[in-house]
C-alpha cells in the first residue's frame, strides 16, 4: 500500500500559495496528497526545505509502502569519512521528512513515528562507531584487534538512554549515550592502549553525528550520562562502571537505566552488562525512598529551569513544565523502581507500556493510567509539531497568537479547541502526578498531627491499597484509632513513618483492611511494631510481604526447633541458582525468622528465656547450613580440604545458647591436617593457608553487607592468642596452647565452647581436649585471684554505664557469667550453661544455695531486660526516650508497674548478686556454709 492509501486526515493549510507551489510540482499525485504536502510545507519551513532538497527521492517514496520507504532511506553506505558523513545526513533528511509527512497526515501513530526516528539513531550510531573503530584497527592502534573485530566494534558498545533507549525519540532530540567497552577482551598490559584508542574512536563518532556541516547534522550527541562525567573519559570499561554504580549510584541514575538499551557496537557485551547492572536498577525490596528522591529531582529541575508557578500556555514547556511529559515519565519510572525488583514484568522501557503493566499488576488505577496515557500521546504530538516547525530543540509552546494558529493547523484543530485541550491535559497530569509525589494540602492536620505528619497521612490516599472506595470506607473506620495509637508513641513521627512504609507496600487493601476491621489484634500488632520496636518496624516497612505469613497463620504456629529451621533453610537455598543468590537468600530467610521471634517476644507469645533459645536455634541453623555451602564453593576453586577437615566451635553466647536479638557470633575454626598437607584443586593451598582462607570466606559469608543485609557480625577474638593468632588453628596447636599457654580467662571462655558445624569427629577430639584441660587440678586460689583481677579490669575499662544496663557492671550479666565460668573451671565437670555452672559451684561447696538463688534471679532479670531493651532501642536504655509503647512493653516483660519499680527491681537484683559474688570470691571451694 502506498502513502496516499494510508491518509486519514490532512492538516489545515497555513500558507496556501507558496505551499501549493511546492506540492503541485508533484503533478502526478492525487489531490489529497497535494493537500497534505501543501499544508505540511506551509506550516513547517523545516519540512518545506527538506521537500525541496529531497523531491526526487520523495516522489518515489510516496508511491511505496511507508515501511519500505523508511527501509530504503536507512541504506547508509560510505567508504570514506566524508562519504559516510554525507550519507548519514541524507538518511536523516529523508527519515525526518517522510516521518513528518506520515505523522501530520495521520498515516502513522505516535509509536511508529518515534520508532522510525529511533531506528535512524540506532543505525547512525552503529555505523559511526564501527567506522571509527575500524579506522583505529587499520592504523594498528587497537591492541590485538583485526578486521574481524570491526563487527563488534572491538568490544565497545553504546547504551541508548532516555527517549532513545525507550524507542521514543522526537524530531529534534539529542541522543543520550553511555559508551562502554568490555575490558576482558584485552590483556592487562594492553588495557590503557585499548582504552586510549577507543576514546579517540568515540570522540570522532560523536563529532560525525553531531557536527553541523553543509549537509546539516545527524543527531546532537550527549555523552554526559556516564558515571562521573567530569573526571571520566567519553568511554570507560564495564568494570569501572559496575564499581561506580555499586558504590555511588544515585536514584536518578537508577531511573535513567530503566530505559537503557544496547543500540550499537558489541550488542552481546552490552546486554551482558545490563544484566549485571539489573540489581542496581531494581531493588529486591519495595523501595519507597525513590518517591522522595524523584520528587526532590522534580523540584530541582523546576527551580533550575524557572518552571514553577501556575500553568500558563504561552511559552509553557511541554517536557519539563508542570503537567508535562517528564511528570508522566517520573510517575511511571518511580513506580517501576519501587516494585520492579520483585516483579520482572514491570521492567519495561516504554512509558505507555510501563503504565499498562503497572495497571495489570495493581500499582496504578486503570482510570489514572488511561488519563496519563492519553495525555502523554497528546503531549508528544504537540511536542513534535513544535519541533517540526524549524527543527528547533525546544519543548515550549508558542508565545504568539500566530504561533498558536500555526500549531493548531498542524494539529488539525481550531485554535480554541487546542487551547482548551492543552489546558485540560496539563492540569489533569499535574493534579494526578503531584498527588503521587507531594500529596494533598496538610493545612488542616487531623488527630492532633503536626504539618509533616499530616502530609504523610494525606499521602495515604494515593497508595494502591486505598484506590477503591470500599477500601477507603473500611480504612476510614480504622484510621482514628490507628492514628491515636501511633500518636501515643514518644516518637510519633517515627511511628507514623514506619506505618507509612508498611501501608505503601500493600498492592491492595480491601481484604486486609476487612481483616483488620474484624481482628483488632492484627492492628494492635502493626501499631505495636511501629510504635515500640524500631528494628522490627524498619524491617516490616521494607518487607511488608511478611504479613502474608502473619495473615496466613504460619506466623503463629509452633516453633520448629533447630532441625526444622535447618531443613527449611536448606530447601530454600537449594532452589536458588548460585552461590551469591544463596547467600542473599539466606539473609532474607534469617531476617524473616528473626522478625518472627522479635514479634512473638514483643506480643508476649514467647517468654524471654524461650526467645533466647529460639535466637540460638536460628543462629545454629544458619551456621550449620552456610558452612558446607562455603566449604563447597571454596573447594571448587582450591580442591578438597587437606587432612581430615575442620570444625566450627561456637563460643560465648552462641556456645552457651544465650544468643540475643543483636548478638555477634563468637566462632573458632579448628582443623586437623598435617602441616605439609596440600589441597588438590586448580589452585592448591597448603593446609594452614587453606583453612585460614576458608575461615575468612565463612566470616564474609556471614557478615558481608549484601542487598539483603548481613546475617551476623562475627567475632573471632576468642581464638588462641586472640587477634595475634591465625584465624584457623590446627587441632595439635589448639591442644598444646590450651594445655600449656592459655590464660585463665581463655579457660573461662572455653567452658562455653561447643562444636556447631563441620566434621564432628574433630569436634569430639576438641571436646576431649576441653574436658582434659578444664578437668585437671588447678590452684583455686590463683584461679580466683585471676578472676578478681579480671573483674577489676572490666570495671575500670567499662566504667559506669547506667543503672539499667543489663550487661556491664557489678551484679550484671557479665559479672555473673564470670563467676559461673570460674565455678565450672574449678569443678571436675564443666557444664556450658550459666545456670548449670552456678549449680556445679554449689556442688563443690563454693557457692551457697542462697547465693545461687540470688545469682539465678539476677541473671534471669538481666536476661529479660537485655532481650526487651534490644527490641526497643539500639543504644543505652533510657525510659524517657523509648516512648510510651516501649515503656509499656518493658514493664510487661519485667512484670513491674512503672519505671520506678523497674529501677528498684534491677538495682535490687544487682546489689544482691554483687554481695553474693564478693562473698563467693572471698572463699575457696569447700568453704561455703
Amino acid at each position: 500500500m502506498s502513502f496516499a492509501s494510508h491518509i486519514t486526515r490532512c492538516p489545515r493549510p497555513f500558507e496556501t500559495d507558496p505551499a501549493r507551489e511546492i506540492a503541485t510540482s508533484f503533478d502526478d499525485l492525487a489531490p489529497e496528497m497535494v493537500e497534505v504536502l501543501s499544508g505540511t510545507a506551509g506550516c513547517s519551513p523545516y519540512l518545506k526545505g527538506l521537500m525541496t532538497k529531497e523531491d526526487a527521492w520523495l516522489r518515489d517514496a510516496l508511491s511505496m509502502d511507508p515501511d519500505e520507504a523508511i527501509d530504503r532511506a536507512l541504506v547508509i553506505e560510505g567508504e570514506s569519512e566524508a562519504d559516510l558523513s554525507a550519507a548519514l545526513r541524507q538518511a536523516k533528511r529523508r527519515v525526518a521528512l517522510y516521518t513528518g509527512l506520515a505523522d501530520l497526515a495521520g498515516v502513522w501513530p505516535l509509536e511508529k513515528v518515534t520508532g522510525a526516528l529511533t531506528r535512524l539513531a540506532d543505525i547512525a550510531t552503529d555505523k559511526a562507531l564501527k567506522f571509527h573503530v575500524g579506522r583505529e584497527i587499520a592504523r594498528g592502534k587497537l591492541p590485538g584487534a583485526t578486521e574481524d573485530d570491526i563487527a563488534t566494534a572491538g568490544g565497545a558498545f553504546a547504551l541508548a538512554m532516555g527517549k532513545m533507549g525507550a524507542g521514543e525519540l522526537n524530531y529534534s532530540s539529542d541522543i543520550d549515550l553511555i559508551m562502554l567497552f568490555d575490558e576482558t577482551r584485552y590483556d592487562d598490559d594492553d588495557y590503557h592502549d585499548a582504552r586510549a584508542s577507543l576514546i579517540r574512536a568515540v570522540r570522532k563518532m560523536s563529532s560525525m553525528l553531531s557536527e553541523n556541516t553543509a549537509d546539516g547534522y545527524v543527531f546532537r550527541t550527549d555523552l554526559r550520562l556516564r558515571p562521573d562525567p567530569s573526571v571520566t573519559p567519553v568511554i570507560i570499561s564495564t568494570d569501572a562502571a559496575e564499581r561506580y554504580y555499586e558504590s555511588l549510584g544515585r536514584t536518578w541514575e537508577r531511573a535513567a537505566h530503566i530505559k537503557a538499551r544496547t543500540c550499537a557496537g558489541d550488542i552481546e557485551a552490552g546486554d551482558r552488562y545490563l544484566e549485571v547492572l539489573r540489581p542496581f536498577v531494581y531493588r529486591k525490596h519495595l523501595d519507597f525512598a525513590a518517591i522522595q528522591d524523584a520528587h526532590d529531582m522534580r523540584l530541582r529541575i523546576r527551580e533550575h529551569k524557572g518552571l514553577g508557578g501556575p500553568i500558563t500556555l504561552p511559552g509553557h514547556d511541554m517536557k519539563l513544565g508542570r503537567g508535562g511529559i517528564r511528570e508522566i515519565e517520573f510517575f511511571t519510572q518511580t513506580r517501576q523502581l519501587i516494585a520492579g525488583g520483585r516483579d520482572p514484568e514491570l521492567r519495561l522501557r516504554g512509558t505507555v507500556e510501563g503504565l499498562a503493566a503497572l495497571v495489570e499488576k495493581g500499582w496504578v488505577p486503570a482510570d489514572v493510567a488511561e488519563t496519563l496515557t492519553r495525555h502523554y500521546r497528546f503531549h508528544r504530538d504537540v511536542e513534535h509539531r513544535v519541533q517540526m516547525v524549524r527543527d528547533a530543540q525546544t519543548h515550549k509552546l508558542p508565545s504568539t497568537d500566530e504561533g498558536f494558529r500555526r500549531l493548531a493547523c498542524m494539529m488539525d484543530m481550531d485554535r480554541a479547541h487546542l487551547v482548551s485541550d492543552l489546558t485540560t491535559a496539563l492540569t489533569e497530569v499535574h493534579d494526578l502526578t503531584e498527588g503521587f509525589f507531594a500529596p494533598g494540602d496538610a493545612s488542616a492536620p487531623t488527630a492532633d498531627l503536626d504539618k509533616e505528619e499530616a502530609e504523610i497521612v494525606e499521602g495515604w490516599k494515593a497508595y494502591p491499597a486505598l484506590r477503591s472506595s470500599r477500601a477507603v470506607t473500611i480504612f476510614d473506620r480504622l484510621k482514628p484509632d490507628l492514628l491515636a495509637a501511633l500518636k501515643g508513641a514518644a516518637r510519633p513521627r517515627e511511628a507514623i513513618i514506619n506505618f507509612d512504609k508498611f501501608l505503601s507496600g500493600l498492592p491492595a487493601g480491601v481484604q486486609l483492611f476487612s481483616l483488620f476491621d474484624s481482628n483488632p489484634t492484627l492492628v494492635d500488632l502493626i501499631v505495636d511494631i511501629a510504635a515500640t520496636a524500631p528494628a522490627l518496624s524498619v524491617y516490616l516497612g521494607r518487607n511488608a510481604q511478611v504479613l502474608d505469613a502473619v495473615i496466613g497463620g504460619d506466623f503463629f504456629s509452633a516453633w520448629p526447633g533447630e532441625s526444622g529451621l535447618r531443613a527449611d533453610l536448606q530447601e530454600t537455598l537449594d532452589a536458588l541458582p548460585d552461590y551469591e543468590a544463596k547467600l542473599d537468600g539466606a539473609r532474607r530467610w534469617m531476617k524473616e525468622w528473626h522478625f518472627r521471634i522479635g514479634v512473638h517476644l514483643l506480643r508476649g507469645l514467647t517468654p524471654p528465656a524461650e526467645a533466647g533459645l529460639d535466637y540460638a536455634d536460628l543462629a545454629d541453623a544458619v551456621v550449620r547450613v552456610i558452612w558446607p555451602l562455603v566449604a563447597e564453593e571454596f573447594a571448587r576453586k582450591h580442591g578438597t580440604p587437606p587432612g581430615n577437615g575442620a570444625v566450627l566451635l561456637g563460643m560465648g553466647s552462641l556456645g552457651a545458647r544465650t544468643v540475643g536479638p543483636a548478638s555477634d557470633l563468637d566462632l573458632i575454626v579448628i582443623y586437623d591436617a598435617p602441616g605439609d598437607a596440600e589441597s588438590d584443586g586448580k589452585r592448591p593451598l597448603g593446609s594452614r593457608a587453606y583453612y585460614s582462607r576458608l575461615t575468612q570466606a565463612m566470616v564474609t559469608a556471614l557478615s558481608a553487607q549484601m542487598p539483603e543485609g548481613r546475617l551476623y557480625e562475627v567475632d573471632m577474638r576468642l581464638r588462641p592468642s586472640g587477634r595475634q593468632g591465625p584465624v584457623a588453628t590446627s587441632l595439635a596447636a589448639f591442644s598444646a596452647y590450651q594445655r600449656d599457654e592459655a590464660w585463665t580467662w581463655e579457660h573461662l571462655a572455653l567452658t562455653r565452647a561447643r562444636p556447631i558445624a563441620g566434621d564432628m569427629a574433630i569436634g569430639d577430639a576438641v571436646e576431649e581436649v576441653r574436658a582434659e584441660v578444664l578437668g585437671r587440678d588447678r590452684d583455686p586460689a590463683r584461679t580466683i585471684a585471676d578472676v578478681v583481677e579480671m573483674r577489676a579490669r572490666i570495671a575500670e575499662a567499662k566504667g559506669d554505664t547506667g543503672p539499667l544496663d543489663p550487661k556491664i557492671g557489678p551484679g550484671r550479666l557479665q559479672d555473673i557469667e564470670l563467676v559461673a565460668q570460674c565455678a565450672a573451671v574449678l569443678a571436675p565437670e564443666t557444664p556450658r550453661l550459666t545456670e548449670d555452672q552456678i549449680a556445679i559451684g554449689v556442688e563443690i561447696g563454693w557457692i551457697t544455695r542462697d547465693e545461687a538463688q540470688a545469682l539465678n534471679a539476677a541473671y534471669d532479670t538481666m536476661r529479660r531486660l537485655q532481650s526487651g531493651a534490644k527490641l526497643i532501642t539500639d543504644g543505652t536504655l533510657d525510659l524517657d526516650t523509648v516512648g510510651q509503647g516501649g515503656r509499656a512493653f518493658l514493664f510487661r516483660l519485667m512484670e513491674v508497674e512503672d519505671g520506678e519499680a523497674l529501677l528498684d527491681r534491677v538495682t535490687g537484683c544487682a546489689e544482691t548478686a554483687t554481695k553474693a559474688i564478693e562473698a563467693i570470691l572471698a572463699r575457696r571451694p569447700g568453704e561455703a556454709a
